[in-house]
């Protein structure tokens, strides 16, 4: 075996990962494949119905879309089905648990790759941390409503909130329910991952059936008066109301639509990745976009769309002001109680997504070689999942809720326009290779709207969030430039997060 000789440093921005190194891989992965079909689609789900449902749409039919809100997660639904496709063509033809930074591994070269890795960091950790916060506003109401237990505010809200263009202080402590919901998982996600998709499991039962309880029984309550004007009249500025403020509202409530690309993130621990992962990717999708819909529909026919979102209170409780406003004290106890399993559940997997992530990143060399270590009897990341929870518990103790989501959309649109793209490269540079399933009408149609979608609604972005985007892509390139490009490993075969000495081809 000869010795690997490295590429001149000019070239290794363009570096890809062959199909074939990227299946050896995943064959010889430490880590246990106990996921079915079900597992599957329960952490999509777990992944996707929460904030949306629970806080963003609150805040996006309140400042942006009124009744249209509807509107909004179908044009949403609509955008996260083309880019589902193409993440299912993706899980199938490449099995690795580092989701769209695979992918952009064998199509685009390894300083892509890493240049979605990292905004996939911001994706999950940025969302897990803005789930947290909405997590915690739920935990406190349901404390007062079924105990009468008050907690000061100023341990259970940010230190900062972002008022114009600036951060500034509110004299606050630290939000220490989000802090303490982050490392509760993080422990659990230490441990065998059977046991994490059983406790998500039972979340997601119950955060079902909380929002078809939720559906069915306020829907008697809908005055018909509530969605007049369905498009309120655009106040001035782009995207307070009108066609722009539902195309905004598009963007925020995106947000609920990131769990079925956490499905990818578990690719090495399917049972059968090339089947199952399509079927849990558009599974959960098809059944949280119902939901969505339906919700939506429900919140602004019953609750006044100015009313879901109150001035001046610090995260959104859309869901508690709709039981408030039917009057039915019981259902808001069970409600609130079921709200708080459902969000919980975001946090887990969203968490979850991250650590294998982070640790496929640190396989190919982007992170230190403790990153990529597996625990030898739970065979799980243990490390990168250590990780994630510190830095979404400091993320969701110290932050606002409406800056974090943003970012969140941000980093999951940037991701959803890439996966596209890449199928489009794959399908001409590999139009032999296995796909156990294949987006259809051709290589282009759906994902070229998907790619445009993402793009439109990337526009309706405020431009303080774009700023903070590019600070965090900057970022990005500066540690690529300096570490990154040093140490990166995708051009050479590496078993099990250890480098094996081969020329690459």
């Amino acid at each position: 075996m000869r010795k690997h000789r490295k590429k001149p440093w000019w070239l290794k921005p363009f570096t890809v990962r062959s199909i074939e190194q990227t299946r050896v891989e995943a064959a010889h992965s430490e880590m246990k494949r106990t996921l079915n079909i079900l597992d599957l689609v329960s952490v999509g789900i777990g992944a996707s119905i929460g904030m949306g449902i629970f806080t963003f749409a609150g805040i996006a039919a309140a400042e942006k879309a009124g009744p249209s809100i509807v509107v909004s997660f179908v044009i949403s639904g609509i955008a996260a089905a083309f880019t589902a496709l193409s993440y299912s063509e993706m899980a199938s033809m490449i099995p690795m648990a580092g989701s769209a930074y695979a992918y952009t591994c064998a199509a685009m070269g390894e300083f892509i790759a890493w240049i979605i890795g990292w905004n996939l960091i911001l994706e999950y950790m940025v969302g897990a941390a803005t789930v947290s916060i909405g997590w915690s506003a739920y935990f406190i109401a349901f404390l007062e409503i079924a105990f009468n237990c008050k907690i000061s505010t100023k341990w259970v809200n940010s230190p900062v909130a972002f008022f114009g263009e600036a951060f500034i202080t509110t004299g606050n402590y630290l939000n220490l329910p989000a802090i303490a919901i982050s490392l509760v998982f993080t422990i659990l996600l230490c441990f065998d991952i059977r046991q994490s998709t059983r406790v998500n499991a039972v979340l997601v039962v119950v955060k079902v059936l909380t929002v078809l309880l939720t559906i069915f029984t306020c829907i008697k309550y809908i005055n018909p008066d509530n969605y007049t004007p369905f498009f309120p009249p655009n106040e001035g500025e782009f995207g307070k109301y009108g066609i722009s403020g539902t195309f905004s509202a598009a963007t925020t409530v995106f947000f609920t639509y990131i769990g079925f690309d956490v499905v990818s993130s578990t690719s090495q621990e399917a049972k059968n990745p090339q089947r199952d992962l399509p079927i849990g990717i558009l599974g959960s999708l098809l059944i949280c976009t119902f939901l969505n819909i339906a919700v939506g529909l429900v919140m602004t026919g019953v609750v006044p769309y100015g009313d879901l979102h109150p001035a001046g209170q610090n995260a959104a409780k859309p869901i508690a002001i709709l039981i408030a406003t039917t009057g039915l004290n019981w259902l808001n106890i069970v409600v609130s109680l079921g709200t708080i399993f459902g969000s919980a559940s975001v946090v887990l997997i969203l968490l979850m997504g991250q650590s294998r992530i982070l640790n496929a990143m640190a396989i190919d060399g982007f992170f230190p070689e403790v990153a990529a270590r597996i625990h030898p009897k739970y065979k799980t990341p243990w490390f990168t999942t250590i990780l994630s929870g510190v830095l979404c518990a400091l993320l969701g103790g110290v932050l606002p809720v409406d800056v974090l989501g943003d970012m969140t959309s941000v980093g999951t649109l940037f991701a959803f326009f890439l996966v596209n793209i890449n199928v489009i490269i794959l399908r001409f540079k590999y139009p032999g290779k296995p796909r156990r399933f294949k987006v259809p009408l051709g290589p282009f149609v759906i994902p070229i709207l998907g790619a445009g979608i993402s793009v439109l609604l990337f526009c309706t972005i405020p431009a303080s969030t774009i700023v903070h985007f590019f600070i965090w892509m900057g970022i990005g390139v500066v540690i690529y430039a300096f570490y990154g490009c040093s140490y990166t490993r995708i051009n050479i075969l590496h078993v099990s997060g250890y480098q094996t000495v081969k020329e690459s081809t």
